[in-house]
């Protein structure tokens, strides 16, 4: 701020009287950042004059900003058009966008009076992604009754004219039409669509929405064989099949009485989607009740209790796989299971189902190939050598029941001023683990060499530190290596416990079969809390929620719940009259 004298221009003083523009303004505190031109003045919209000093009170209403746009408007010279009304001037973008709000307001009639005058236009030439938002729309209104007629009819009128203008449909244009199709009646056109599309190859590849119009439509036509050819192509492709698409199939083969393909479907349903919907509840509750489920037998293997008790083994629990047990009438009840995993229906234990042991063995080889991998890259000399000396060292003392992530124990919650590693929280869980051991095994702790050197240097930390070095409790992972390598391949190797709060999302867990990992560590991840001292093991749950099948033949079902109290969650136990 300054003091200035203020003092008013010509055509202002013009508009005052002669006696008022003689007298004497006071001074007057003027920012300094206030610059007002004639212009202004000139548009002001009120001049107010009081007493011996003028007032001025200016209204920009239209003050340079606002004349500023004005003049772009009225005096906008041709040379120099405007950017936005150039855009505007595409016809082909316009369409576009008009198309896309008829998208949003679902307004069938309105695109198609739209795709109507663009056809007849020589201004408009329709690409790819005109045809694929008309499709979309068409394809959106096959479930609505007054529409459905009118969208399949015009839907394929539009997709004859997209594929004889030259423009081959990508995915999302196929699934619309396979959509079309299957509402139609006609899954053989819409399989067909997807097989043209994978024999043509490229950037676009099916999906499984893709596949889902063709499958679906069998499956209701009660075309089994046709169904499973679809799903046959879909395996070609590495699409998995999800809970609509295998009860689908499900239902086809119990009404068309394949009892071999359903016990294939129920697996199916295990090992993809866990948890099942009402909907796929109530088809497999009409395939135990049906007369055909009852006329299944065993063939002799459910007298064979070891092979049965192997298989399950062999498979991680939970299920077998060999085909039907037992003999007679299924019994079907709906009860809970209690927090120990005993079913209140029949008081079969449920199992914690583990990963089988191909899985495991392919696991631990990956782990094995990944670190070799990154430790060559990071030193070329011997990259193998350290690795490979963990795994000797192992095979000879391998008898343990947990694995320590040491780094992440001892730097739980130390994220404060005079935090560090906690090697009293690390005893802690020792301690812990080794009174829950039933033959009172020690854990291995795997803690990186730097990070042992420190602790052993510090008087007070070093006698601990070298008890569990002599008594084989701590190894010390080398320089240069990844500690994550080596928790991780223990305890997958000897399938065991593993204590850590690490997600386990770095880029060498997402190299890893992501179904597996997760299965894997729900059965032998343990989390920790130090609650203001007080440790606390959150083990892993006593059993899965899965559909499981016992070695006698009982199957058990958990049913999608919105309740997160798991023993309020309901389950079909399903039994035979002769187990």
């Amino acid at each position: 701020m300054e003091l200035e004298k203020p003092s008013l221009p010509s055509s202002l003083l013009c508009a005052v009287p002669p006696c008022l523009s003689q007298i004497r303004l006071p001074y007057r505190l003027i920012p300094r950042r206030v610059r007002v031109s004639s212009s202004t003045f000139a548009n002001a919209k009120l001049v107010t004059l009081r007493n011996h000093t003028v007032n001025l009170h200016i209204y920009y209403c239209s003050m340079a900003g606002t004349d500023n746009r004005r003049s772009r408007h009225d005096e906008e010279s041709p040379s120099k058009p405007n950017k936005k009304k150039k855009g505007n001037r595409n016809p082909e973008k316009s369409l576009l966008i008009s198309l896309h709000s008829c998208s949003k307001r679902t307004d069938l009639s309105a695109a198609l009076a739209l795709y109507d005058a663009a056809i007849t236009s020589s201004d408009i030439r329709l690409n790819q992604q005109h045809f694929q938002s008309l499709l979309y729309l068409c394809s959106a209104f096959i479930s609505d009754s007054s529409l459905q007629t009118i969208a399949i009819d015009r839907g394929f009128q539009i997709f004859d004219r997209m594929v004889s203008s030259g423009i081959s449909p990508n995915e999302s244009s196929v699934t619309a039409v396979a959509r079309l199709a299957a509402a139609k009646g006609d899954g053989d056109y819409a399989f067909k669509l997807v097989k043209d599309l994978v024999a043509v190859g490229g950037v676009s590849v099916p999906r499984l929405r893709t596949y889902a119009p063709a499958l679906l439509c069998f499956c209701e036509s009660l075309e089994a064989e046709k169904g499973y050819e679809v799903e046959d192509h879909m395996d070609a492709s590495r699409i998995v099949l999800e809970e609509a698409e295998i009860s689908a199939l499900l239902k086809v083969s119990a009404a068309t009485g394949r009892e071999n393909k359903v016990y294939r479907y129920l697996q199916k349903l295990r090992e993809c989607v866990g948890c099942v919907s009402e909907e796929t509840s109530k088809a497999i509750e009409e395939w135990f009740y049906g007369v055909k489920a009852s006329e299944v037998s065993d063939n002799g293997i459910g007298s064979d209790i070891e092979l049965l008790r192997a298989a399950v083994l062999k498979n991680g629990g939970g299920w077998h796989g060999l085909g039907w047990v037992g003999e007679g009438k299924w019994i079907v009840k709906k009860g809970n299971v209690s927090s120990a995993g005993k079913c209140l229906s029949c008081d079969e234990h449920l199992a914690c189902v583990d990963t089988n042991e191909v899985e495991t063995e392919d696991f631990v080889n990956s782990l094995v190939t990944l670190a070799m991998e990154r430790k060559a890259k990071m030193n070329s000399c011997e990259p193998m050598a350290d690795f490979s000396e963990f795994q000797e060292w192992l095979e000879k003392h391998g008898d343990y029941e947990a694995i320590l992530d040491g780094a992440n124990i001892g730097l739980y919650q130390q994220n404060f001023a005079d935090g560090g590693f906690s090697l009293p929280q690390l005893e802690a869980v020792v301690k812990e683990l080794y009174n829950k051991s039933g033959t009172k095994k020690q854990p291995l702790i795997l803690l990186h060499k730097k990070r042992v050197n420190a602790l052993l240097e510090n008087p007070n930390h070093r006698n601990l530190v070298e008890e569990w070095i002599n008594n084989n409790v701590l190894y010390a992972t080398p320089p240069g290596s990844n500690d994550d390598w080596y928790w991780l391949y223990a305890a997958a190797k000897l399938k065991c416990l593993l204590v850590t709060n690490d997600e386990m999302r770095d880029h060498i867990f997402e190299l890893l079969s992501n179904s597996f990992f997760q299965k894997w560590k729900e059965r032998h991840q343990v989390r920790f809390t130090f609650v203001k001292g007080c440790l606390k093991l959150e083990m892993p749950p006593p059993f899965s929620v899965v559909i499981q099948e016992s070695e006698k033949g009982s199957w058990h079902v958990p049913i999608t719940s919105q309740d997160k109290e798991e023993s309020s969650r309901s389950w079909m136990c399903i039994t035979r009259q002769s187990s």
